[in-house]
């Protein structure tokens, strides 16, 4: 008796093991830095065992198979500057979402737009401050983190820091308090109180602002001084931790740069001087054209019609400079200033501003998962996460395919198939 009972425990052992092996088979494989031909990927669990020919898997009678034809499978797209918290601007202005939605609602808007991203095919991002709504972007990750919504993989910055003064919501007498949609600072002693608070609280990274306008449509302007982000800097990074820096000036870039930030976002008045450092310190580009150009349609550019704004102009003239400095790009949009789950709009224009195809799908993967320090993923390779998505077609001939991911898996549990 009792050795029939060891073998159906063995026996139900086994079939569940069946359950769990998965072998994916598309017309062909991107794994993060080329294009394959004939490869299959079997996934067990919530990791990839094997990813190649099919002639060079054993025990492939083990797999339960799922056919993609016609199909690109690639990594799951790691976005590198979103915000859950924001909705687009022509729907609310960025004011009144501070102002007026309470964090409770921002949260709730959150977890849609949480799905919303994954269903997308991003796996896993990068969120860049909570804006005005405190640490509820934590918040947030711990319940994705739980399994009580569906979400992608994050790394959140919490509120972001800022030079006194310098930021929103503005515009009112002195006598009245609004919440600001970051936490301003001065000097080095206050500086490093901030960067341990926030990294108590669970931030992830450190987001600072190296410039900003200091008054209503002004230019940019430095913000912090140079000891001031050094201090912030060596703070995180004796945690454990890593600081991006908001900046689009050329001397913000320099003291971002100078203070050991690891990437900086937007650039838009990078030089190539400045681009150049940024390469030779290590420091990565994370242009996010694409809010860029949905600001610009909001404000009445009728796009292909009319010639590009100033805006879109100078943003296509910076990116181009760091293109050809060969600073390493990170694919990030500022999704949340247009509308979560259309993350490709990034990829589409990075393409048509100049980087090839296929280094816009390296930036979205591989290499964002080296830059934003996510272990394990990026790549369609043995022992990664099984983080993988697949489009009809072939995105690097027609990068607009991406806007049409039609199956989506994430840690090894499939959320999309149609």
């Amino acid at each position: 008796m009792q050795s029939k009972q060891l073998f159906a425990v063995i026996l139900i052992l086994f079939l569940n093991n069946l359950k769990s092996q998965t072998l994916l088979v598309p017309s062909q494989v991107f794994d993060g830095v080329q294009l394959h031909s004939d490869w299959v990927v079997a996934v067990d669990e919530n990791r990839i065992t094997y990813a190649g020919p099919l002639s060079g898997l054993k025990r492939v009678n083990n797999y339960s198979k799922k056919e993609l034809k016609g199909m690109t499978l690639m990594p799951g797209i790691i976005e590198g500057h979103s915000h859950l918290l924001l909705h687009p601007y022509n729907e609310t202005e960025w004011n009144d979402q501070v102002l007026v939605e309470s964090p409770t609602e921002r949260a709730i808007r959150g977890t849609v737009h949480a799905k919303k991203t994954l269903m997308a095919g991003v796996t896993s991002m990068r969120d860049l401050g909570s804006e005005g709504a405190g640490y509820t972007d934590i918040y947030l990750k711990r319940t994705i983190d739980k399994g009580i919504i569906p979400g992608p993989r994050t790394l959140m910055a919490g509120p972001a820091i800022v030079a006194t003064g310098a930021y929103g919501p503005k515009g009112f007498h002195d006598g009245v308090k609004v919440p600001l949609g970051a936490v301003p600072v001065s000097g080095r002693d206050n500086v490093i109180s901030e960067v341990r608070t926030q990294l108590g609280q669970g931030a992830n990274l450190i987001k600072i602002y190296a410039d900003y306008r200091w008054g209503k449509d002004e230019p940019s302007q430095p913000t912090f001084l140079q000891e001031e982000i050094n201090a912030m800097v060596e703070t995180a990074t004796t945690a454990g931790r890593y600081v991006v820096a908001h900046a689009s000036t050329p001397e913000g870039m320099r003291r971002a740069i100078m203070g050991g930030v690891e990437t900086i976002e937007h650039g838009d008045g990078g030089t190539a001087e400045i681009f150049v450092l940024m390469k030779e310190k290590g420091v990565a580009l994370c242009p996010t054209l694409a809010a860029g150009d949905a600001i610009s349609q909001y404000q009445g550019w009728k796009k292909g019609i009319e010639p590009d704004p100033e805006r879109v102009a100078k943003k296509k003239k910076s990116f181009q400079l760091a293109l050809e400095s060969g600073v390493e790009i990170v694919f990030g949009g500022d999704v949340g200033v247009f509308p979560h789950g259309e993350n490709y709009r990034e990829l589409e224009l990075m393409v048509a501003y100049g980087m090839e195809p296929i280094k816009a799908l390296q930036a979205a993967t591989a290499v964002n998962a080296k830059i934003l320090h996510f272990d394990k993923l990026g790549m369609i390779q043995k022992g990664y996460f099984a983080d993988i998505i697949a489009v009809e077609g072939n995105p690097i001939e027609d990068i607009s395919l991406m806007k049409n991911v039609t199956y989506v898996m994430k840690d090894g549990t499939v959320y999309k198939d149609h």
